[in-house]
């Protein structure tokens, strides 16, 4: 695939993609890295939460699901080019892989951690790191962009989506899932520092703002919203304990859903129901947005 990658580095030449890492210079990088700034996020807390969510977590086996039939919905083209962005450990970026092994996939992030030891994982699979509000990708390079759960961790989140409406192609779409309801904002929401959680409305008129048609809108874990209600609400009282606690108390709320053949059966259903009417409320918003032609 000839994709116009961008330099990392002033006076070094243009990278070379060579199908198992890149060429730069002449030498070997496994990430292509671009400037970012500060940020409170570091590694561990990508560790921490996916050592206690793995990548079974009933939610996110579901958002994936609902990721990858989007995606798959607004393929087109002889030589696609999607890219995620917040690939993190690159569970979804596998299964894109799997289920399309004729489109181009990058995957990217803020932080470098995760991808050094996803590049060992994934070694065809080209990586980088980068600001997405101040993303180095030329304008219109890619075909779909997907983002789940990113979103709520960017403090400029208009400028974030304007972004990807300037790197995708005219008639290309980005897959978005962010968490529900501002009112639900608890301790998890804290460890995992997000600036905030969304309502659909809010959602829909960032991305029409950024010059987008919106064209799917719905919620993934209405059927469960009483419960993990109840939950958000009772771990809003941990809010104004030390950090330790707090990420205990994330940790085993994590741990005790996990991997749950109920609430995947639940899960499934509730997929059967989102594919015959938007569900209006629930756990996280997610939405499919097309930039104009």
């Amino acid at each position: 695939m000839d994709f116009p990658w961008p330099t990392p580095v002033a006076g070094c030449g243009a990278p070379v993609w060579t199908g198992r890492g890149f060429l730069v210079s002449g030498v070997p990088t496994p990430v292509l890295s671009y400037r970012v700034e500060t940020s409170g996020w570091k590694d561990d807390l990508t560790t921490f939460h996916e050592e206690n969510a793995g990548s079974d977590h009933f939610i996110d086996r579901a958002s994936r699901a609902h990721a990858l039939a989007q995606v798959k919905r607004h393929l087109r083209g002889s030589q696609p080019v999607i890219l995620e962005v917040g690939c993190s450990s690159g569970f979804f970026l596998r299964e894109l892989r799997r289920a399309l092994p004729e489109v181009f996939i990058i995957g990217s992030d803020y932080v470098r951690g995760p991808l050094d030891l996803l590049a060992q994982r994934l070694s065809d699979v080209p990586l980088l790191q980068f600001d997405l509000v101040r993303c180095p990708l030329p304008d219109a390079c890619v075909d779909i962009v997907v983002m789940l759960n990113v979103l709520e961790h960017i403090e400029e989140d208009a400028e974030a989506v304007r972004q990807v409406e300037r790197i995708l192609r005219p008639g290309g779409a980005v897959v978005i899932e962010v968490p529900a309801g501002p009112h639900l904002f608890d301790v998890y929401d804290k460890v995992l520092m997000h600036y905030r959680r969304y309502r659909p409305s809010g959602l829909r008129r960032l991305l029409i703002g950024a010059g987008f048609r919106v064209d799917y809108a719905s919620s993934i874990g209405t059927l469960l919203y009483p419960g993990f209600w109840y939950v958000k609400r009772k771990n809003k009282c941990y809010l104004s304990e030390p950090e330790e606690v707090q990420q205990e108390v994330v940790a085993r709320t994590i741990r005790k859903t996990g991997r749950n053949r109920l609430l995947e059966s639940v899960m499934w259903v509730e997929g059967v129901l989102r594919r015959a009417l938007p569900l209006p409320f629930g756990i996280r918003c997610v939405s499919t947005a097309v930039k104009v032609a």
